[in-house]
């Protein structure tokens, strides 16, 4: 099923030096764009992420320190993805707990603008999950007929996803073929952060969504227990994490 699309959306996956989205690299990224007419366009980077690529990750992806140490590194390229992803929705495999955060972080990293908040995430995982409980690659025998070729590289995965979103829409009659319906589906938690480590609660209100004060509202803790704001952003907490805490805090101090 085409797509009813209000936006250009991005299908897109990483590859990274690991999972921890505070300290981990991109090494490759493959994206498709869909335009409103359903055109179609596929770009992949390898991208040097700057430290050594650990064997664990590389035996996933296949992806060396040798294969990446001509490429780019993401500073290079962070200006060109930022221009091609201004104004489009996003959608992936996982993306909502992964891709997306550590994209985010990657562009704070080198500085570049992009704001990804305004957009609608479409995660093919969750709606996966929610309706079969599966893999990509069970996924897309599931719903595409066929075997995934080159699992865990980052064009074959992207692939797979728009076939399998697709599919999915022609395989769930409940399922609404609008990218801001599909995007609330998928959508775990909403998210204040992009690590969906501070969450919206019930009545609108920011939440940490972890530890000792999960449910809490932020500001409540930011007053009686000031110490936790340092002990966050001295932590191992993504940038963006930490970009939304400091925002909160200064909010707060201005009410």
């Amino acid at each position: 099923m085409r797509l009813n699309l209000k936006n250009p959306i991005i299908f897109f996956d990483l590859e990274t030096t690991g999972i921890n989205i505070a300290s981990d690299r991109i090494v490759e990224i493959s994206y498709l764009k869909v335009d409103l007419n359903g055109n179609e366009s596929l770009k992949t980077y390898r991208v040097n992420p700057g430290v050594p690529i650990p064997e664990k990750a590389s035996a996933i992806h296949g992806i060396r320190d040798a294969d990446v140490k001509d490429s780019p590194g993401f500073n290079e390229v962070a200006k060109i993805l930022a221009k091609e992803f201004e104004g489009c929705d996003l959608a992936g495999y996982n993306s909502v707990r992964f891709d997306i955060p550590l994209l985010a972080e990657e562009f704070l990293r080198v500085g570049v603008e992009i704001d990804l908040k305004r957009r609608k995430f479409v995660d093919v995982q969750v709606i996966f999950m929610k309706m079969e409980q599966r893999t990509l690659t069970a996924a897309y025998k599931f719903f595409v007929g066929k075997e995934l070729k080159d699992a865990h590289s980052a064009e074959a995965d992207t692939l797979a996803t728009y076939e399998v979103l697709q599919a999915q829409l022609d395989r769930y009659s409940n399922l609404e073929n609008d990218i801001g319906k599909l995007a609330e589906f998928s959508a775990h938690n909403r998210n204040v952060d992009f690590a969906g480590r501070i969450i919206y609660n019930e009545e609108d209100v920011e939440v940490f969504n972890f530890g000792k004060y999960k449910g809490k509202p932020v500001c409540e803790i930011l007053q009686h227990d000031p110490g936790y704001y340092g002990w966050m952003m001295n932590g191992d907490f993504p940038l963006y994490t930490k970009k939304v805490l400091t925002s909160i805090k200064l909010s707060s101090i201005k009410k």
